[in-house]
This record gives structure tokens, C-alpha cells and sequence, in this order.
């Protein structure tokens, strides 16, 4: 850890989490005829993925609730992404993945 990687991780947990919040929240708002979608997308996709293989067994972050729910919105999103590829994320999907981000930010804050 400590090496920054394509995706823009660190290896600073708190940091990383903020950076990946802020992508995905990115990505959620994005409309469909933006010319950056892709990009977009991808970038969100590749974080993800980048995100779960960083922090996953590590013991300091694994068991944190700021990660376990951080996993769980990860997973909504890219099944998502598997099942519809780049089609419109449903309200509903929004909202509550928008809610996780906000709990995983205050956990954060709580050190938790």
C-alpha cells in the first residue's frame, strides 16, 4: 500500500474511500447523452474493482462499518454494471446507494 495506482488509489483507506464516493457519485449523476458517459463509467468500474482488491483483507479496514457498507454499495453497482452495462442506474438504485456513500462518510468521520 502507500503506491498510487490508474485508478487514483493511495492506499490510504479514508482517503481512498472519499475518492471512490466521489467518483461513483460522479458517475450515478452523469446523464445519458453526456460525451464523457464512458469515461466516466469506466473510471467508476475500475475504482470499484481497485477498491474492493485493495482493502478487502486488510485486517485494519476489513472489519470497519464504513467498509462494510462501502462493500455493499460497491456490489449493488457493479451487478449493475454486469447485468445492464451503461444503461441508466434506476432512481431508486440512486438513492440508495447515495445514502450509503453518506453513512460510509460519516463512519468515516467517527472512525468507525
Amino acid at each position: 500500500m502507500g503506491c498510487s495506482s490508474s485508478s487514483g488509489l493511495t492506499g490510504n483507506y479514508g482517503q481512498d474511500t472519499l475518492t471512490v464516493i466521489e467518483t461513483l457519485t460522479t458517475a450515478l449523476d452523469v446523464v445519458k447523452d453526456d460525451p464523457n458517459k464512458a469515461a466516466v463509467e469506466s473510471q467508476a468500474k475500475e475504482q470499484i474493482n481497485d477498491y474492493i482488491s485493495l482493502y478487502r483483507r486488510d485486517k485494519k479496514s476489513g472489519g470497519l462499518r464504513s467498509f462494510t457498507t462501502m462493500q455493499t454499495a460497491l456490489n449493488s453497482l457493479a451487478g449493475y454494471y454486469t447485468a445492464y452495462g451503461s444503461r441508466p442506474v434506476p432512481d431508486k438504485l440512486k438513492q440508495r446507494l447515495k445514502q450509503e456513500f453518506k453513512q460510509v462518510q460519516f463512519s468515516l468521520q467517527k472512525g468507525i
